[in-house]
């Protein structure tokens, strides 16, 4: 089984970088482009099945790459539920609680990091069930715990994984390796030149969207140096 793991696109609270989990708001024209984009990429890939967080930015998502006649709604791969800190970036969040992480506290009165690893697994145990090529379209904090438990990670080795928008990873057992879980793509978006028109490239590269970065900043990832 290949999982292909897709991030819905751009709305407005990626591009402020609010927590969004609960609120149900539309893909920005820019969103809705970017999974254009993205579909036109995936035209010769075969899908068995697909799922989707009820959310309307994954939905839409899921219908402008091209999948939602075979899309299955699946609760489980709803956001990250943020209680108390919906719609709060994480500068505003840590004015009050400097030390505090997503990955390692969760928030008030919405998911710990031990819920949502236990929502994750049921995901994974559903998929691993599967044959064939499966789409999945999710959320930006939820795709990065799913690569982490995945292959055998805490929920807070998910602070290493960045994640944009409309972006596609694919996740995989390794036949050379007696079904080890790998990660055989990750974080790729679509770009658009003017010789080939959209293509996939890996995101994070010298020519990496600055913008992009700083979202991932604000909604909660933890830069790693070196």
């Amino acid at each position: 089984m290949n999982l292909y793991l897709i991030r819905h696109g751009e709305t407005a609270w990626t591009l402020s970088g609010q927590h969004t989990g609960r609120t149900d708001i539309p893909l920005k024209p820019q969103g809705e482009q970017e999974a254009r984009a993205l579909g036109e990429e995936l035209t010769t890939v075969r899908f068995t099945r697909a799922f989707t967080s009820p959310r309307q930015r994954a939905t839409r998502t899921c219908e402008l790459v091209g999948l939602n006649a075979m899309a299955t709604i699946e609760p489980d791969l709803a956001e990250w539920d943020y209680g108390d800190y919906e719609g709060l970036r994480s500068d505003e969040i840590r004015a009050q609680r400097p030390e505090w992480s997503l990955f390692r506290d969760g928030c008030p009165n919405g998911e710990l990091p031990e819920s949502i690893s236990a929502r994750v697994d049921r995901v994974v145990a559903l998929l691993r069930m599967l044959p064939g090529n499966i789409a999945v379209f999710s959320h930006g904090h939820f795709g990065r715990v799913l690569a982490a438990r995945w292959i055998g990670l805490s929920v807070t080795a998910a602070r290493h994984f960045m994640l944009s928008t409309a972006s596609l990873s694919i996740l995989r057992d390794d036949p050379r390796s007696t079904g080890q879980p790998a990660i055989l793509l990750w974080n790729a978006v679509p770009v658009r030149t003017a010789a080939r028109g959209p293509h996939l490239r890996l995101h994070g590269g010298p020519t990496a969207d600055t913008r992009a970065i700083e979202r991932w900043d604000n909604e909660g990832g933890e830069t790693v140096t070196t």
